[in-house]
């Protein structure tokens, strides 16, 4: 799975000129009918990127944030029905912008995820400590600790209702990148939480992802990781070629 977040980048107008692009210029190897390349463009965008992408299988959209409210008096929110209905299938939920900018909470993050797959969106779970955290050897508790806040709002038996996102913080528009180790570290950290919380089978079919100033250059090597079942790119996402680039590595 090859993720591009564009935060808070690329209007209705630049999104047409992205898939333009994307699938005029350049022809990444794609394979079988699920989405195996996510777009999360802003909310605004997402109409856009739906009509853009057309009928294309591979090629999934989701939202960048949901409220776990249906409706309300929530200026600025968007509910996950509403995302649905404006072509996403997937969500990012506690991304690390939304926990160390706008204050979001582990609590907050089980709703959203509760919300999103009651709507039928696959929540895409981020976890990820900060700088101080892996300083202090607390690697481990913080992304157990986000992982089992977020599993609480995955009904029992639900089938494949989640992708993962291991971001560590301090590695996110920084220019710097876990090493492989690093990321080999917190994906079996994860792997085997989700063993220890769920099953072994609930595990295996939850796809976990690195995101950390994913580059064309290193996508490949991040790829081959253990338990690295694909990337969330930031930055180079939002430019055609290096997306493109970055989706054959996979």
């Amino acid at each position: 799975v090859i993720a591009g977040n564009w935060k808070m980048h690329h209007g209705p107008s630049a999104t047409r000129r992205f898939f333009s692009r994307f699938f005029g210029e350049f022809s990444p190897r794609f394979e079988g009918a699920e989405p195996t390349i996510l777009i999360f463009p802003p909310a605004i965008s997402l109409p856009t990127a739906a009509e853009s992408r057309g009928g294309r299988p591979e090629i999934g959209l989701g939202i960048q944030n949901i409220h776990w409210e249906s409706k309300g008096a929530l200026t600025g929110e968007h509910s996950a029905s509403m995302a649905l209905a404006a072509g996403a299938r997937f969500a990012l939920v506690g991304h690390s912008e939304r926990r160390h900018v706008f204050g979001e909470t582990d609590a907050q993050v089980e709703r959203k995820v509760a919300a999103a797959i009651r709507e039928s969106l696959t929540p895409v779970v981020c976890v990820g400590e900060t700088l101080d955290e892996r300083r202090g050897g607390q690697v481990e508790e913080v992304i157990v600790r986000q992982l089992d806040a977020a599993l609480l709002g995955v009904p029992e038996g639900a089938k494949k209702p989640i992708l993962v996102a291991y971001e560590p913080v301090w590695a996110i528009g920084t220019g710097e990148t876990a090493t492989t180790d690093d990321v080999a570290e917190a994906h079996g950290i994860l792997r085997r939480r989700l063993t220890e919380v769920r099953s072994d089978g609930f595990a295996q079919g939850v796809a976990i992802l690195y995101g950390g100033s994913v580059k064309p250059d290193n996508a490949a090597d991040l790829l081959a990781v253990a338990d690295v079942d694909g990337v969330l790119v930031g930055a180079a996402s939002l430019d055609p070629e290096s997306f493109a680039r970055i989706a054959e590595s996979g």
